[in-house]
C-alpha cells in the first residue's frame, strides 16, 4: 500500500491519514486526548488495544495493521465503543515509522504473534530484521520499551538474538507470562494448549535516552502496568 493510501480510524470514523511526521500533527489525531502514546504493530482484531484504551483513558494508543479485513473490523469496534484515546492506521508499519510518524513518541511498542514467515524465501518479509531495529527503537521515547511475543520458538530465538545483539540494548525473556495474564486471544489459546511462548522485553540503548529505564531494571519496566486479563468480543 502506498503512503498516500494509508487509512486512519478513530471514534469519529474512517478517513485518509494525512498527518505529517511531527508530534504536533500526531497529537491532532486524537483532539482532547492526553497522555503517553503506546503503539501496537499488527493489531489483528484490535482486542488488546481496545481493552487497554477502555481501561486507561489517561493514555493514548495507536495501532498499525496492514490487513484490510482486520483494520475494518477493529475500526467498527472502535466506533461503537467511542474511545477517544485510540487511533488505528492501515498501512505498512516500517514505512509509516520511517516517513509518517515522529521519532521518540511512544512509551511502549507492542508486537504480539507476528507472522514468523518460516520458509526461507519469505523471511525478508519479517518485521524483525537487523536493518529494521533502528526504526523500531527510534520510535520509543526516553524510558520506553519494546514488548514482543510469539508461539514460534525458532522465530522467538531469532528476535531475541537480534535484540540482544543491538549495541547497548538490553533484553529479557519472561518465563512466567505477562503481568495481568494473556494479552491476546492467540496467547490465551496457546497457554491453554500448553504451547511454549517466547515473551521478550527490550530496552533500547542509553544513547536513545533510555538510561533511566535501564537502571530501574527490566522487571520494573514490565511489572508496574498490568495488562487486561480478558479479551473483548464483538457483539
Amino acid at each position: 500500500m502506498s503512503g498516500g493510501g494509508v487509512q486512519l480510524a478513530t471514534a469519529e470514523g474512517v478517513a485518509r491519514f494525512v498527518a505529517a511526521g511531527s508530534p504536533v500533527a500526531l497529537d491532532a489525531l486524537l483532539p482532547g486526548a492526553r497522555g503517553p502514546w503506546e503503539v501496537e504493530v499488527g493489531f489483528g482484531k484490535g482486542r488488546y488495544l481496545l481493552a487497554r484504551a477502555a481501561a486507561e483513558p489517561g493514555r493514548r494508543f495507536l495501532g498499525i495493521e496492514l490487513a484490510g479485513e482486520y483494520f475494518a473490523l477493529a475500526a467498527r469496534r472502535l466506533a461503537r465503543r467511542a474511545l477517544p484515546n485510540l487511533a488505528l492506521l492501515r498501512g505498512e508499519a516500517l514505512a509509516l515509522l520511517a516517513t509518517r510518524l515522529p521519532a521518540g513518541f511512544a512509551e511502549a511498542l507492542h508486537v504480539y504473534f507476528p507472522d514468523p514467515w518460516p520458509k526461507r524465501r519469505h523471511r525478508r518479509r519479517r518485521l524483525f530484521a537487523a536493518e529494521s531495529l533502528d526504526l523500531l527503537f527510534a520510535a520509543l521515547a526516553p524510558g520506553g520499551r519494546l514488548e514482543f511475543a510469539t508461539d514460534h520458538p525458532g522465530y522467538g530465538a531469532r528476535v531475541q538474538g537480534l535484540l540482544a545483539g543491538y549495541p547497548g540494548a538490553r533484553v529479557e525473556r519472561l518465563g512466567a507470562g505477562w503481568p495481568g495474564g494473556p494479552r491476546t486471544n492467540y496467547e490465551a489459546k496457546f497457554v491453554g494448549e500448553g504451547r511454549p511462548i517466547v515473551r521478550l522485553v527490550a530496552l533500547p540503548p542509553a544513547e536513545r535516552g533510555l538510561a533511566a529505564a535501564g537502571e530501574r531494571g527490566l522487571a520494573a519496566a514490565v511489572g508496574g502496568r498490568p495488562g487486561p486479563s480478558a479479551e473483548l468480543d464483538e457483539p
